[in-house]
């Protein structure tokens, strides 16, 4: 994983206090405003074949939990270059159906059940809180107060609790990892810091300092490795409950985004932790006999063989550059007064007005530092179409 000290200290904030303050909300809105894109994927059904979306997982598959508060101060609203669509809602499209968010809120307003089977939500892990971007345990309203991040897990159990099971007529998408990846890291940052500061203050020695670093890594190692083991019980859930049509995605490579071309080892670490976790995850859905229950996709190969081949896909930037103005958005927060303002460097809160250029949302490949533009949604979910079509369902 990224050495501690390249991952900002922001990152386990992420979106926190993004919302907090009406000054930074109009210092933002003189950025931002809504408009349209080009690639929202509305193909008739594959084939003739009708089928019902339902999804789970993260941000890359979010198709607006925060939406009310984003879209109304910001002109966002997912995580990408807005009001594009993410690859989830594409699929959907695809099938001939639209896949809405299953829950709404967050960033001080409480958690709503709405009436989509978009379930994913920005920032969760997979079993565990709290994900990246919620409030600190024992903040007021913590469950809401900022990101909602409800776990991958806890996601299946909502559909369970509400719907009972799955049917032959629906396609469940399921994503997740990356943030028990980001999460781990940062925790080994804040190890690694204090077990240098114990070495400058000369309470421990050297080789004692190797010996506790050691521990760190294999903590987060192992934390990474659990969360694959676990996404792959969630697979299972599914299964058991009913769906015959599942679709697992396993973790693009992180080291290969914006953020992890500015790490210190231009994200080496992060890609061989990326690797571990979708490793872990393919074998325990080997171990437990659901690897040839569902259809499982490699979107870390994948965006590899995008990135190398960057501009036939039609982008100009590759992992250079994000599409979204992240410094203007930041600068505005700060001018504004907002005591976090890098937590308003991100795609969330990203809009046309807000792109680093004109149509930027279909010639650049990442939003932020790793979340796809439009564009890149869009081929993601004809890769994904395809592998469908390959598994003997549409074409």
């Amino acid at each position: 994983m990224k050495p501690a000290k390249t991952i900002p200290a922001a990152r386990q904030a992420y979106w926190l206090r993004a919302v907090q303050t009406a000054m930074a909300c109009a210092a933002i809105a003189t950025l931002a405003a809504c408009g349209g894109g080009d690639d929202n994927n509305d193909n008739t059904p594959a084939g003739g074949v009708k089928l019902q979306v339902v999804s789970f997982g993260d941000s890359l598959s979010d198709v607006g939990t925060y939406a009310p508060v984003a879209t109304a101060n910001f002109g966002g609203g997912r995580f990408t270059t807005n009001p594009g669509q993410v690859w989830t809602q594409n699929v959907a499209q695809y099938y001939g159906d639209t896949l809405a968010a299953a829950n709404t809120g967050g960033f001080g307003v409480p958690l709503q059940a709405a009436s989509g089977f978009g379930y994913a939500q920005g920032g969760s892990r997979v079993t565990l809180q709290p994900g990246v971007g919620h409030a600190t345990p024992g903040t007021a309203n913590a469950d809401f107060s900022q990101a909602t991040t409800i776990p991958v897990n806890d996601q299946v159990s909502q559909y369970i609790a509400s719907h009972g099971t799955f049917n032959a007529n629906q396609l469940v998408l399921v994503n997740g990892g990356a943030n028990d990846i980001f999460y781990n890291l940062t925790v080994a940052q804040a190890t690694a810091a204090g077990i240098q500061a114990q070495v400058a203050a000369g309470t421990i020695t050297p080789a004692q300092a190797a010996t506790a670093g050691a521990a760190a890594t294999t903590a987060a190692t192992t934390a990474i490795s659990q969360a694959a083991i676990d996404l792959a019980t969630v697979v299972g859930r599914v299964v058991q409950a009913g769906a015959t049509h599942v679709l697992v995605s396993n973790v693009p490579d992180i080291g290969g985004s914006p953020q992890g071309l500015a790490s210190a080892d231009k994200g080496a670490t992060l890609s061989q932790v990326t690797q571990l976790f979708n490793g872990t995850l393919q074998g325990a859905l080997q171990k437990a006999g659901l690897l040839s229950k569902v259809i499982y996709v490699d979107a870390y190969a994948w965006i590899d063989g995008v990135q190398a081949n960057y501009q036939s896909n039609g982008f100009s930037v590759s992992n250079t550059g994000t599409a979204c103005n992240l410094s203007a958005m930041i600068a505005a927060a700060t001018k504004a007064g907002q005591p976090n303002p890098t937590a308003f460097g991100t795609s969330l809160f990203c809009s046309p007005q807000t792109y680093t250029v004109a149509n930027a949302d279909q010639t650049y490949m990442y939003a932020d530092t790793v979340h796809p533009t439009t564009h890149l949604h869009a081929l993601f979910s004809t890769f994904v179409e395809q592998q469908i079509a390959k598994a003997g369902l549409g074409k």
